[in-house]
């Protein structure tokens, strides 16, 4: 097993400059095939953003420092070109960030984690890949680092780098597998619907935040009214000091605290998950919330996140239970015989008829060939 580390592997191109970003755009569009790859800053700010992306050609390895650089409008052209292929490694949270922040738009993605899925792989990891592939073993100390940090230590750019330098090597054995198999046009599917990945998946929303938290739903009116001036506190406290929600207050917490309702010091004393640095910096504030709360008027969950219908939720388990069963059946998760939304919109749709599906399958052709008469029988109560 060979590890690889800084002193593996020398050369990296750190492009920090516009004149270092027009060279190394030259030398991408030469080529077409790029491996692509990012790091963000979600453990450490409020509002993360994009603060390394790194390509690798196969000859060259690149590092760009997006804090450096303001303006990566060369790279939209690379991004949206049918022609260059880009090869990511579970592409969907860098797509939603790449588009966050710069508006780029993708075409003709490869995603090496989808295609472990599709092959069925147990590990799908880059590192478990890796080392089942060629035998490398990846140092990832540095996967939760703080990549706005600067200068980058060079054993992180070292880190980096590995993310891509291998892809195209890996990208180029799956594809043998999967046509060998007869799953390369199911792969073909899964990379043409990330490429309408959604940026609302990454960014915060204007909606109330407290019904992102596991639970909320099950709590009171009066409950959740607490439980929303708590989350509106610290969504304050956490843009004040530029970081992440969770590290000013647990979710958990903020669950309990709505239920309990303490009314003093001594009672948040009794709080699971407070601890004496919450209580020295934030104990006013988390009791003037919860009054707040206590007094406003009883808040109730959107429409969209009320209880669904019987008879959908009655075709949506039949779906379930089938994928299930036929994801077994092809040695796949069950999320590759239908992903989620899909099934989520069938059982809505409810189908009858086989032109009825298939638009709502229009971009998934082999799904649809493969699947279409199956999931019409569970449907209508046929199969089960």
């Amino acid at each position: 097993m060979k590890l690889m580390n800084r002193a593996n592997l020398k050369g990296i191109t750190w492009v920090a400059t516009p004149a270092d970003l027009e060279k190394m755009t030259a030398d991408l569009k030469s080529h077409n095939q790029l491996a692509v790859d990012t790091e963000s800053n979600s453990l450490y700010a409020y509002k993360e953003r994009v603060c390394l992306i790194q390509f690798s050609t196969g000859e060259k390895d690149y590092l760009v420092d997006p804090l450096a650089l303001h303006d990566l409008s060369r790279l939209a052209s690379i991004f949206a070109d049918p022609k260059i292929e880009k090869v990511f490694h579970a592409a969907e949270y860098d797509l939603i960030c790449l588009k966050r922040d710069y508006g780029f738009q993708f075409a003709n993605l490869f995603d090496t984690m989808l295609a472990g899925r599709i092959l069925g792989r147990s590990e799908v990891g880059l590192g478990s890949m890796l080392e089942a592939e060629f035998g490398l073993h990846l140092d990832k100390r540095f996967q939760r680092a703080n990549w706005g940090r600067r200068p980058l230590p060079l054993e992180w750019q070292a880190y980096a780098r590995l993310d891509t330098h291998y892809l195209l090597r890996l990208r180029d054995r799956l594809e043998a597998e999967l046509t060998s198999r007869g799953r390369w046009e199911l792969a073909q599917e899964d990379f043409v619907r990330l490429v309408k990945t959604e940026t609302a998946n990454g960014e915060r929303q204007n909606d109330n935040p407290c019904w992102r938290i596991s639970g909320s739903r099950d709590l009171s009116a009066q409950e959740a009214s607490v439980l929303s001036e708590l989350c509106a506190f610290r969504e304050e406290q956490a843009r004040r000091a530029d970081v992440p929600p969770f590290k000013i207050i647990g979710n958990a917490t903020l669950l309990s605290l709505a239920v309990q309702q303490p009314e003093t010091m001594e009672d948040l004393e009794t709080v699971q998950g407070l601890g004496a640095w919450h209580l020295r910096h934030h104990s006013a504030r988390i009791l003037d919330a919860i009054r707040r709360g206590k007094s406003s008027d009883p808040v109730h969950p959107p429409a969209s996140l009320s209880k669904p219908k019987e008879d959908y939720l009655s075709r949506l388990e039949s779906l379930r239970i089938w994928r299930k069963q036929t994801g077994e059946q092809m040695g796949v998760p069950s999320d590759v015989i239908l992903p989620r939304d899909l099934m989520e919109r069938i059982a809505q749709a409810n189908p009858r008829h086989p032109e009825e599906l298939q638009g709502l399958m229009e971009n998934l052709p082999w799904r649809m060939s493969h699947f279409g008469d199956d999931i019409l029988s569970v449907v209508k109560g046929r199969r089960h």
